[in-house]
């Protein structure tokens, strides 16, 4: 079992940016990635990274404005997300697959974190 911790969530205003962070107790994964869930919407895909070579995925709606990010010597991966919107409030939550390939499907993680809260003032 793999356990997932998040930080770095918190309040910011529009324009803004933050870094949320997810480390995990163990190295059993082969990709790590970022979902987000709003009040009564479906959680949502957000971005994924490859661990060993490092490719990377986005949502539309992401691309550009955040960068997801590893450090393979902390088991940690990152999220930073700048000019973030108002419709970017969210919890945050980490995930790891144990499969290399690259899914948006939340169904296709194995593990996951609790969550950490973004929330971006207008």
């Amino acid at each position: 079992q793999v356990q997932l911790v998040e930080s770095g969530g918190g309040l910011v205003q529009a324009g803004g940016s933050l870094r949320v962070a997810c480390t995990a107790s163990r190295r059993t994964y082969a990709a790590m990635g970022w979902f987000r869930q709003a009040p009564g919407k479906e959680r949502e895909f957000v971005a994924t990274i490859n661990w060993s070579g490092g490719s990377t995925l986005y949502a539309d709606s992401v691309k550009g404005r955040f960068t997801i990010s590893r450090d393979r010597t902390k088991n940690t991966v990152y999220l930073q997300m700048n000019s973030l919107k108002p419709e970017d409030t969210a919890v945050y939550y980490c995930a790891a697959r144990r499969v290399a390939v690259e899914t948006r499907d939340a169904a296709g993680y194995d593990y996951w974190g609790q969550g950490t809260q973004v929330t971006v003032s207008s």
